[in-house]
Formats: C-alpha cells, structure tokens, sequence
C-alpha cells in the first residue's frame, strides 16, 4: 500500500474523538445509559483508543492514573465516586430547595446530594460543559473497573488488601486514627501503584480535601460501586433530565445573563456611550487599574507583578478587599452571575475615574466618557452563546438600541504546542477542530508588543478543540508539524469569533471596524509530559503574563 493511503496515529486519533462526540450526543437524545452497558462501552473504546495525554496511564489494565484522577475529581462535586446514580439536569428549582449546593472550584457547577445513590448537577453553560463532564466520567469508570479487577481475586472474592482498605475507610468516616503507613501499602496493591507514588497522591488528594475526599475513600467508593454491578448487577446510571435536552442549544441562560447586563447600562444612562468588551478574569483589569492607586505605598512597590503577587496569595485577602472596595467607589459595578451562566460581570464606568489613581503608562486621560465590560472566562460553546446575546441590541421600550462596541478583547488560557507555562500566544485565526469552520482576523495585538517581556511570544493559529482532555500527542503535533503550524489550542476562540463575525458582517448590530484583540498565556504544554493540565494548576507563573496581556488590553482601550 502506498504510504500516502495509510492512515496515521493522528487520523485514527481524530476519527476516536468524532466517535465519541457522535456517542455522547445520541446518548443526550436518548435520554439516560448505563456507562458500562453497550453504549457506555462504545465510549470508553474510543478513549482507550485516544489515550488523551491528561489521563496519563488510561490504557495500562492495572496501572490506575492517579493525577488523572485528581484532575477530575476537582472537576466533579465531591462524593460523586459514592454515587450510583448521576443525573444531569437545567436549572430546575433546586437552588431553592434544602438540598446543600455542592459547586467544584476548578468547574463552576452546582450540584446537589439528592441521597446517598443520587447526585445531580446542573448544566448552565452549553454543549461543552456535557461533554466535558461526560468525558471526565467516562474516565472515572475505567479507572473504578481497574480497582475492582486489582481488588478482587480468581473466584471473584475481595482480597485481603481490599478488606483493610474498607477498615480504613470506616475508621475515616468515624474520624478515628488510622496507622497511615499500613494504609498505603495495602492501597498501592490496589492501584498498581509504588508506595513512593501512592504517598504522594494521597498527600496531593489531602491538599485538595476542600474539594475532594481522600484516596483512601475515593479509590474504596469506585471499586465498590464497581464491585456492586459485577458481582450483584447493581447497575450505574447517568441520566438527563427532559428540561435539560429540551434547552440546550436555546439560548436561555446566555440570553438572561446578556439582558441583565445591557438593562443595567441602559439604568445608569451609559447605553449610548462606547463601550469596550474584556473577557478574562474578574480580578486583573480592576487591579491593573487601581490596585498600585490603593496598594503601593503599603506594599512597598510600585510594580504592577509584585502587587499582583501579594493578592494573589492567601494573605492577601484584607487588600484584595481593599482594592474591590477602592473600585466600586470609583466607577465599578459588579453584577454577580443571577443567570446560570456562572459568569460573573464588572462595568467600568470610565467618566468615573480619577486620571491621577490610574497608572500613566495605561494612557488614560480625564476626557474618557466610556464602558468597559468585563466578563469572567466562559466555557466552550458558552463563549458563543454569551457573545452573541451580549452583541444583540438593547431591545428598550420603545425601540431596539444597538451598542456602541469599539473593541472586543479576550485573553484565555491555553495549551502551547511550542514552549512552556506561563508563556504568550498570540493568535491570528481560530481553526475550530473537526470541522471547515476557519476564523482569519486582524488582531490588534502584536509580539512587538510584548518585547523584552522575559517571556516565549508565539504568533499564528490556534486550534479551538471539542476538549483539551480529548488531545493526544498524535493529533498535537498533527497540529503543530502539518501545514496548520498550531501554535496551542484552547476552546473558546471560534466561538467568540463566529458570535462577533455574525455580529458585525451579517446582523450588522455591531460596527464592522470593531477592534479585536486576542492573547493567551500557557497554562499547560500537552505536548511535554508531566506539563499537562492534570499536572497542577500555573500557581504565580500565571501572574505575569496575566498582567501583562491586560495591561496592553487597556493600552489599546485607553488609546
């Protein structure tokens, strides 16, 4: 055969992320599966297939995958490894009943404990949010059949190992000591693992005990649910609720949130003025502005980093106090998230500032009289449907006012195909993954901008995937070798650009001349191993290159 007609690792590799995409939407039709039945099995085929990068050991039959794990859990509502039954759900009322609301710091979702079999988790922010918890759980049950493979022996019968380990797990629930040595012997047998490496997973597991249970307790909970349907054929389920499929794609929580937003600039009688868009966190803009204005003579420095460093930490909770104070004196509304979208919202009120608070070398002047809208990060497909309510006009009572939008600027994390955390891309078209949907633009940021920063500047296209936890290194360097020359990949950037391109070229209800600009800062190199997502959060790498995106953000504002 010729070598051009065979199919490559990365070709195979792409097929296994449609096969999944395609199971997971017709398992959402249908309305519930049971992970491990004949559908659930199609699912886990294709991600043993894929081997993404972030689940690490997946496909070793013993080896479980302990940051993988880790990464997940922080993802999905403590305990859900104790529950037999996961339904996903739209806002249903829940959020009025006495059911204790359980939100995931790394996934901002709320769920809630119906019993001790039945979690539910409401899904607000788009198709993307479903397939990235239907991945994230696809992957918890291979791991959970790995733990009962390893647990029980010949004749189907807990071994010796698996019964301390439930001894153990009774005493935590009991808040009694335990001899923890012992423990992670035991437990290193039952998840394949050295004790070296199962001591530091349980020290990473405790660190995050806010978040998740121990590993003692989430490793006994997924072999026994696994033990439960092997043995007594007590099956998992995961279900969607009728609401929840009759929503999606609708629009509804994008277009409450959206509303909120342009009702209350119409309120403070800013409808007309120009407004400038800023997705990216809900901290670095209100910092950047008036941050050294509040906090430069106490902390002792004038640089931005360092002051950005000091709020970043656990004791700097009183000044971060401070400055949110100082801000919402000084032309700052904040409009928490009433919607389902999770996405928290700032207006600056630009007449409002004091030109002598706000860093020169911003280029702000006391004859500004406009808006800047800050929105919190959105999550996949989410970023389209918030865009694109948000660039709608102002439907008032008596005519539909369209906004003045000057400029749209998203900063994001991403994975970088070609340098290290913490470093800068700068893009120049989105190439939205498994499908002709290409999105050239003119950015207004430049790497000239960033010179002498310390930092990689890369500059060209960015891949937006179906899932960061769906790439493997055979469709990375596809990717990044091929004549697309990636130079990361993120999830947001097609959609924000599709939102915007229908805004401006097709319904017109935006200028067409809008300036746009976009950059992302590493926090991950998929390509590297022990460099992915699963390997930890950036921590303070992040902050520079925060600071410095947003900083030449508001240069370009201000300009």
């Amino acid at each position: 055969m010729p070598e051009s007609y065979k199919t490559t690792k990365a070709q195979i590799s792409r097929t296994a992320i449609q096969k999944l995409h395609i199971s997971m939407r017709h398992l959402f039709i249908r309305g519930s599966y049971k992970p491990l039945g004949v559908s659930g099995e199609t699912m886990i085929s294709a991600m043993l297939s894929l081997q993404p990068e972030i689940y690490g050991s997946i496909a070793d039959d013993e080896v479980v995958e302990l940051d993988g794990l880790l990464y997940v859990f922080q993802r999905l509502p403590k305990g859900i490894e104790q529950c037999r039954y996961i339904k996903l759900i739209s806002r249903e009322g829940f959020e009025n009943s006495h059911f204790p609301i359980i939100i995931p710091s790394r996934r901002k979702r709320n769920s809630y404990r119906i019993d001790d079999e039945q979690m539910f988790i409401e899904m607000t922010r788009g198709g993307s949010d479903i397939y990235d918890i239907l991945t994230h759980l696809t992957f918890m049950y291979i791991e959970s059949e790995k733990i009962r493979k390893n647990s029980l022996d010949l004749k189907n019968r807990p071994g010796r190992a698996w019964l301390e380990l439930e001894t153990i797990v009774q005493a935590i629930e009991k808040n009694e000591e335990f001899p923890k040595e012992v423990g992670l012997t035991y437990l290193s047998s039952i998840i394949g693992r050295t004790y070296d490496e199962t001591q530091k997973a349980a020290d990473k597991f405790e660190k995050s005990s806010k978040d998740v249970h121990s590993l003692f307790e989430v490793v006994y909970w997924l072999g026994k649910l696994s033990m439960d349907e092997f043995v007594n054929q007590n099956d998992r389920e995961i279900s969607f609720s009728p609401l929840l499929r009759t929503k999606l794609g609708h629009h509804t929580y994008g277009e409450r949130w959206a509303n909120r937003i342009k009702q209350s600039i119409f309120d403070l009688g800013l409808i007309d003025k120009p407004i400038h868009i800023i997705s990216a966190n809900l901290h670095s803009v209100m910092n950047a502005l008036f941050a050294q204005r509040v906090l430069g003579e106490e902390s002792g420095s004038q640089n931005i980093e360092e002051i950005a460093e000091h709020l970043s930490k656990d004791s700097g909770e009183l000044s971060r106090s401070k400055v949110v104070d100082y801000a919402l004196a000084h032309g700052m509304i904040e409009l928490s998230d009433t919607s389902g979208t999770n996405i928290g919202v700032q207006i600056f009120n630009t007449a409002m500032f004091n030109s002598d608070d706000i860093p020169k070398y911003l280029g702000f002047t006391s004859n500004k009289d406009e808006v800047i809208i800050v929105m919190d990060y959105a999550f996949g497909e989410q970023a389209y449907e918030t865009m694109d309510e948000l660039l709608k006009p102002y439907d008032g009572v008596d005519k539909k006012i369209s906004l003045n939008v000057k400029s749209i600027n998203i900063m994001g994390k991403a994975g970088i195909l070609e340098g290290g955390k913490g470093d800068i891309m700068i893009p120049t078209a989105h190439i939205f993954e498994g499908s002709a949907d290409n999105y050239p633009f003119h950015n207004e940021l430049m790497p000239s901008h960033f010179n002498n920063c310390g930092l990689k500047i890369t500059y060209g296209n960015m891949i937006t995937v179906l899932g960061t936890s769906l790439q493997n290194k055979d469709v990375l360097n596809y990717f990044l070798k091929s004549s697309w020359k990636a130079i990361g990949l993120e999830m947001e950037g097609a959609h924000y650009q599709k939102a915007i391109q229908v805004a401006s070229k097709i319904r017109h209800s935006i200028s067409p001349d809008v300036k746009l600009r976009y950059a992302y800062y590493a926090s991950d190199n998929p390509l590297e191993t022990g460099s992915t997502l699963a390997s930890g959060s950036l921590g303070m790498d992040g902050v520079k290159p925060t600071y410095l995106i947003t900083i030449e953000m508001l240069k370009g504002v201000f300009s």
